[in-house]
């Protein structure tokens, strides 16, 4: 009862307050990162298991189930960032992040991305889409991709439509994954992704949409995907996919990421929220897909992004 009293007396204090607002802050950030992903089925299983022992533990009055959950405690230290190792290091990519918004315009990647080669990335992928290649085109902004990069093909070439057209044409040697953009020039082709670990996505894209995804997961970079199945151009952001895209609605979406209409034409705030040009957004979080084509989700061959 002392102690019950003396808690209440230290939560009266601002500093307290503080205290308990920070850690409550971080756990929720934690859960909101790991929101979707297989880690969220590995956290509910393991509070699950811990509170099931310790209930036994506590009713029954077991000595050694007591004995080993007084010990587990230190063990998770370890066994936590090695279970939860994608999930943290997604975390710490996000939080690197944040200090975006101290930069200047002039520091940011984006001022990389021309006029003209957001327009040679539209058109090509406007073709590509009218015949049906499917074609998944990343767009390298602050966080460098060079780690990907290694995994594919060095072009180091001027961007061109023709030569992007090229590089997805069915059955060549570089079509079968992911072309990677620097600037106005292509880095490498061939490129191996990461797949998004996100339950929802997995279930409804196919691999080059959830590899798409994956890279933008890792990284702020942007992803240009064209479906090979219906022919549907989307965009890649941040873990979200925008779909049904025509030329002119790709090339607005891909000049407000950039922020090359920023002074131009900023996007119009609609309650205090920014709204993108018309299209179908997937937000890959949540179970379902508003609107969604089940045509789209149709699960790619064993070869991979082709």
């Amino acid at each position: 009862m002392a102690e019950l009293e003396w808690l209440l007396s230290q939560l009266g204090s601002f500093r307290a307050f503080l205290d308990i607002a920070v850690v409550s802050l971080i756990i929720f950030w934690l859960l909101s990162v790991a929101q979707g992903t297989r880690a969220t089925l590995l956290i509910r299983g393991a509070i699950s298991f811990l509170a099931i022992a310790y209930i036994l533990a506590t009713v029954f009055d077991l000595t050694t189930l007591n004995w080993l959950l007084a010990r587990t405690w230190p063990a998770l230290v370890i066994a936590i960032p090695v279970i939860f190792q994608p999930e943290l290091r997604r975390a710490l990519e996000q939080l690197g992040h944040t200090g975006q918004w101290l930069r200047t315009p002039l520091s940011s990647g984006d001022e990389l991305f021309a006029e003209d080669t957001i327009d040679e990335i539209v058109r090509a992928a406007g073709q590509l889409a009218r015949q049906r290649y499917g074609a998944l085109m990343v767009l390298e902004r602050e966080t460098g991709l060079q780690d990907y990069a290694e995994t594919g093909v060095p072009i180091d070439s001027v961007l061109t439509r023709q030569l992007l057209i090229n590089i997805f044409f069915p059955n060549t040697p570089l079509h079968d994954g992911a072309t990677l953009i620097r600037g106005n020039r292509i880095l490498a082709s061939s490129v191996v992704l990461p797949l998004t670990d996100n339950i929802s996505a997995s279930s409804q894209l196919g691999t080059r949409h959830r590899a798409g995804i994956g890279v933008t997961e890792d990284s702020d970079a942007l992803a240009v995907i064209v479906s090979e199945e219906t022919g549907q151009i989307a965009v890649a952001h941040s873990g979200r996919l925008i779909r049904g895209l025509d030329q002119d609605r790709l090339r607005r979406v891909l000049r407000t990421l950039t922020h090359l209409d920023r002074e131009e034409s900023k996007p119009q705030r609609s309650n205090g929220k920014f709204h993108f040009p018309t299209g179908e957004l997937v937000r890959t979080r949540r179970s379902r897909t508003p609107g969604g084509s089940p045509n789209d989700a149709t699960q790619h061959g064993a070869q991979g992004l082709h």
